[in-house]
């Protein structure tokens, strides 16, 4: 049975993407599913990109990989950070994040999405209106769902690793983040997300040939620095506080 590792929210971080990939070949990964929020960040860009081109992963796309290739002038000149992805990335990474697919059914058993099955800037799994993440109730994630019944439900966005099951037996699977550990948000409310770890996250799944679900997490450390200086380098402080401790 084929074994995938499922990676979200790289954001560029060429560093930690490798390190991951070679961890997740060494424990016997046939392929890999990418959950989206793939270039946007201060670190590597281009890179990732053709890494993952060589990767042939199953790849949807993210909020914030709409949010490169829909920039308007007036976002570039107000967002350093954004001004830098697009000078770094070219025309032919555009074009490949804007026929990347919203969702995507993997098998007849895995189903991706980034944020929910309807829009890629809603948590599935956690309500954040107290300022920090909590697990949202059986019935919200159902309605949330908006009627997909796959086994299996991959989504990201959050960057925290989750493993929900469901009333219906259906188990929700977030793999957390690849590339950055820690973030904070003004949407819906202002919160932060925080995995208090440097190491990159991500999930294997694989299914025995008696059916059951086999499911895991793995945390793996990588050389941090060339990503700290290269966010340092664009003035990005807040991302070398998330990326050195996974805290805000």
């Amino acid at each position: 049975m084929t074994k995938f590792a499922v990676l979200s929210d790289i954001h560029s971080n060429v560093f930690a993407l490798d390190a991951v990939v070679n961890h997740a070949k060494s424990q016997g990964v046939d392929r890999f599913i990418n959950l989206g929020d793939i270039l946007y960040g201060p670190i590597a860009p281009r890179e990732t990109y053709e890494y993952l081109l060589a990767l042939d992963a199953y790849t949807i796309s993210g909020n914030q990989d709409r949010q490169i290739y829909q920039a308007t002038p007036e976002d570039i000149e107000s967002n350093p950070t954004m001004a830098f992805i697009l000078g770094d990335l070219g025309q032919a990474p555009l074009d490949w994040m804007k026929q990347l697919p919203f969702d995507l059914q993997i098998t007849g058993d895995i189903y991706a999405c980034h944020g929910t099955p309807t829009d890629d800037l809603v948590y599935l799994l956690e309500n954040v209106e107290s300022g920090k993440p909590e697990v949202r109730a059986d019935q919200d994630i159902l309605e949330l769902l908006a009627g997909i019944s796959s086994p299996i439900i991959l989504c990201g966005h959050t960057h925290i690793p989750r493993c929900v099951e469901l009333s219906t037996g259906q188990i929700v699977i977030n793999p957390g983040s690849v590339g950055l550990q820690a973030y904070q948000d003004e949407e819906p409310v202002r919160h932060a997300m925080q995995n208090y770890s440097s190491c990159a996250s991500y999930v294997t799944l694989s299914r025995d040939s008696g059916g059951e679900w086999h499911i895991a997490f793995h945390r793996v450390g990588y050389d941090v620095l060339p990503a700290i200086d290269a966010a340092h380098e664009r003035g990005r402080h807040d991302w070398v506080q998330f990326l050195r401790t996974g805290r805000c």
